[in-house]
This record gives structure tokens, sequence and C-alpha cells, in this order.
């Protein structure tokens, strides 16, 4: 029961990420605004929670682990209320600070108190629950969210929240109660946490807008990413220097710490680049509606579901480096198998990467988190899970930022080379110009239409280079776990400095 309460309140929070993105359209015409402006109900959600993720250590001394899980689900779920009752965009963007600020901890705790629940030889078993829900749940939010905004209306993708969040808090409290972490009064950083807001927001702001203003062509770009730099470099001197900083960064003098984080972030990076990816060109340049396009990427959970559970029991018995191993060698041929895309592609050949990628899935968290906790003492387990989350989800935005920029400006140099071949002097375009026209169309509804196939092959050319790119990478990271020390997967917050 407090594995599935726990997983639950976990699926909820990261469905929030993506479960608006295909809504935008819905939600931006409902409020009267544009689409460009729209994307701030997704940015200011990313923005606070990206801010609060890193405080759970801090938090947790202050109120403890299942105070502070148990109020972060209720406001949570109190938020998600108020952002379906919105009727203005100003209302709407402001609940949306409040839900991702307060479900900062509610990742990194569940995985605390999901593994402060299994005894240390199933403690990969607990991971297995938390990694599934942290995977499937940024897959299931474009296919939830297109069908709820096709079919009943966009306030519903916030209320489908109310009873998960009062039946998980509701039963972690009944389960959890008795097992409270020690709290203490801890000073109040003012200074590192002014600073963690200005320099993470700014970040946050330079990776959502950037694309939106032709990144640093942008004077408010670049005034953005110094003020980004800026920050965390103050950021950094400030809480190496003080007694209760608000984030632990000595935690990255643990060897394994720095290697898994690092591993673990620069995957999920790449992994969440073509997460977005994908929808976006099967449903602008592929004909999919955005339902068909989430069941086009569904399969991706048959395997992380079924193989998860198998990973967690037996990891124990492996060195979590080679399990880790397999994960990128298996990111890497489904990478592999996609750069082979074609706009004539069908279902099937969409659904076999999709469904292999989904034992990478089982084999990438799981081992990685293992690995990243060794060498953490108990109690700096919600402090080390906080940071980890906070690097990985950075390291997400900025992979979906990165992929979509490149997407865009291969794809206007491959249109440019095409497009060069369609002229009048070409026996082959002359003729498809002609035989258009002959069939009842004049000559510029004719160039739309090749421009729209010039558009589709471009765009697809595009995607295929991105994704050989990503083969490469991920057969690169295979290199980065062996830089960790041996570790077996029930090892996790063994503490000590191995």
């Amino acid at each position: 029961m407090a594995t599935v309460a726990l997983s639950l309140a976990t699926f909820m929070n990261v469905l929030d990420t993506t479960i608006a993105n295909v809504s935008l359209p819905a939600i931006a015409g409902d409020v009267g605004v544009s689409p460009n402006q729209g994307t701030w109900v997704i940015t200011s959600f990313a923005v606070a929670n990206a801010i609060s993720v890193p405080l759970t250590g801090w938090l947790t001394q202050r109120f403890g682990a299942v105070r502070l899980f148990v109020a972060s689900i209720l406001l949570f779920t109190l938020a998600s209320l108020l952002c379906g009752l919105s009727t203005s965009l100003p209302m709407l963007i402001a609940f949306r600070i409040l839900q991702g600020a307060v479900a900062g901890p509610m990742i990194p705790l569940s995985q605390t108190l999901l593994m402060s629940s299994y005894p240390k030889e199933k403690v990969g078993l607990a991971l297995a629950a938390w990694s599934m829900t942290t995977l499937v749940a940024p897959v299931m939010g474009p296919i939830l969210g297109g069908w709820i905004s096709d079919n009943i209306s966009w306030p519903w993708i916030f209320y489908v929240n109310i009873p998960a969040g009062l039946l998980a808090a509701w039963v972690v409290w009944g389960i959890f109660k008795t097992r409270e972490t020690p709290r203490r009064l801890v000073p109040v950083d003012l200074v590192g946490l002014v600073l963690l807001v200005v320099w993470v927001a700014a970040l946050q702001l330079t990776l959502d807008k950037g694309k939106e203003l032709d990144w640093f062509n942008s004077s408010e770009i670049i005034l953005l990413a110094i003020t980004a730099f800026v920050g965390f470099c103050f950021f950094i001197v400030w809480e190496l220097g003080e007694a209760h900083p608000v984030v632990d960064l000595h935690l990255f003098r643990k060897r394994n710490f720095t290697v898994a984080t690092l591993a673990v972030s620069l995957g999920y990076g790449l992994f969440f680049g073509t997460v977005v990816l994908m929808p976006l060109w099967l449903q602008q340049f592929m004909g999919y509606t955005s339902t068909w396009a989430g069941l086009a990427t569904a399969p991706i959970g048959i395997l992380a579901i079924l193989l998860s559970p198998v990973v967690g029991k037996n990891l124990p018995k492996f060195d979590a480096r080679y399990v880790a191993s397999i994960a990128f060698v298996i990111f890497a041929l489904v990478s592999f198998m996609r750069s082979q895309f074609t706009t004539q592609v069908d279902y099937w050949t969409l659904f076999l990467p999709q469904f292999i990628q989904g034992a990478a899935m089982a084999t990438f968290f799981i081992p990685l988190v293992s690995i990243s906790l060794s060498q953490v003492a108990p109690q700096q387990i919600p402090s080390a899970s906080g940071v980890s989350s906070f690097v990985r989800i950075t390291c997400g935005a900025l992979g979906a930022s990165i992929f979509t920029t490149l997407w865009e400006s291969r794809a206007g140099q491959h249109h440019a080379q095409l497009a060069e071949g369609i002229n009048p002097f070409r026996p082959e375009a002359a003729n498809t110009l002609a035989q258009m026209q002959a069939s009842g169309m004049s000559e510029q509804q004719a160039l739309s239409v090749i421009d729209r196939l010039l558009n589709q092959q471009s765009f697809t050319l595009a995607a295929d280079e991105l994704f050989w790119a990503s083969a490469i990478l991920f057969v690169l990271l295979t290199v980065t776990v062996w830089f960790a020390t041996p570790v077996r997967g029930g090892k996790a917050g063994a503490g000590g400095d191995h």
C-alpha cells in the first residue's frame, strides 16, 4: 500500500510536467491569449519546481520527511483544483507557480520513504517501483492530456489530480505517521535561497524562451544567461562556505554520487529530448492527431513496467555499473533505429523502437540511483535525492531546448538544399508541376503542396540526424558509469566513503 501510494504521488507530479503540453491550444483559446503566451503555463510550473526541488534536504530537516511529503501532496492537490478553476491567464500562471513550488519535495521524498520501507536487500525493488512512475508518466502525459482536451475540457487535466492526491495523502499518513524522521531547527540560509531563486529562474527562462526569441540574437536572452551564470557562481561560493547551506554541495565530494548524477542527468537529457521531439514530428509533419501521437509513443511503457520489478529484484546480484551500461547500449540501439525513419514510416515501424526502449528505461534509473546513494549516509538521502533530481530535471529542460532548436535549424538547412532542385529548368520538377496543374490545381496551389512535402522531408531528415547523434552520445555515456566504484544494487544508502 505504501509503495502504491508513494508511486501514485510521484506519477501525479511527473504527469503534470507534460500533460499541459498538448492542451496549450485549448487553454490559450479559452482564456483569450495566443499559443505563445500560453507557454507560460508550462514555464511557470517548471521554474517554480526547479527552484523547490533542491530545497528538499533543508525542508526535511525543518519539518520531517513524512509531514513535508503529505503537506506537499495536499497543497499540490489544492493547487490543481485552483488551476482548473482559473478564468484568466494570470490566474492560471499564479496557481501553476504554486503547484510547481509545492511539488518540489514530492519526488525526492517519495524515493526516500520508499527506500526506508524496504530491507536493504530489497532496495532495488523500491527503486524499481519509483523509476516506473518517473519514466512512464512523461509518456502518459501527452496521451492523457490529448484525450482529455479532445473529449472533455482542459480543466480536467488538473482535476484528475484531486482524487489521486487525496488518496495518496491519506494512505501515506496512515502508514508513515509513526515513522517520522528527526527534526532540527536549522537556520534559514536566506542569501543562498535568494541566489538559488535568481540563477535557477534565469536559467529556466533562458531555456524556455530561447527558441522563441532566437537565442543569443536577443538582448533579453543574453541578459538572462549572464544573470544565470553569475548567480550560479555566487551561489556555489556562498553555499560551500555556509555552515547550514540550503543545498548541500558537499555531496559532490562523494565519487559515486557525482558520477551517477552526471550519468543519469545526461542520459535523461537525451531521453527527454527525444520524448519531446517524437510527438512534435508526428503531429506537425506526419498527420497524427494529439491522441494518436500519444498512442504511437505509448509502447515505451510496456517493457518498462514488466521488467522494472525483475531488474529491481535481481540488482543486488550484479554490479550496478553493468546494468546501467546495458541501458545506455539499448538507448543507443533505439536511437539508431529511429535514425532510419522516412516520411513513409508506418505505425509498427514506430512501435518497435518505442517498445524496445522500455527495456532501457527499466535498466536506467534503478542502478544509477543505487550507485548515487551508495556512499550517502541515511540521514543525507533526502538532500542527495533532491540535488540529484534537480540536476536531472535541469538537464531534461536543457535537452528539450537543444533538441527542438537544432531540429528547426537543421530542417531549415535541408529545406533550402531541397528547394534548390525545384525550378523550371529541372525536367522532373517541371513535369510534376504540369501534372498537378492538369489535375485542376493553380500554379500557386501546386507550389504550396510541394512546399509542404519539402517541409515534411526536411524535418524528417533533421530528426534522423538528431537520433543518429543521440545514438553516438549514448554509447559514449556507457564509459561514464565506469568511473564509479563497484556497487551491488542492495547497498544504496549504506553510508560511508567507499
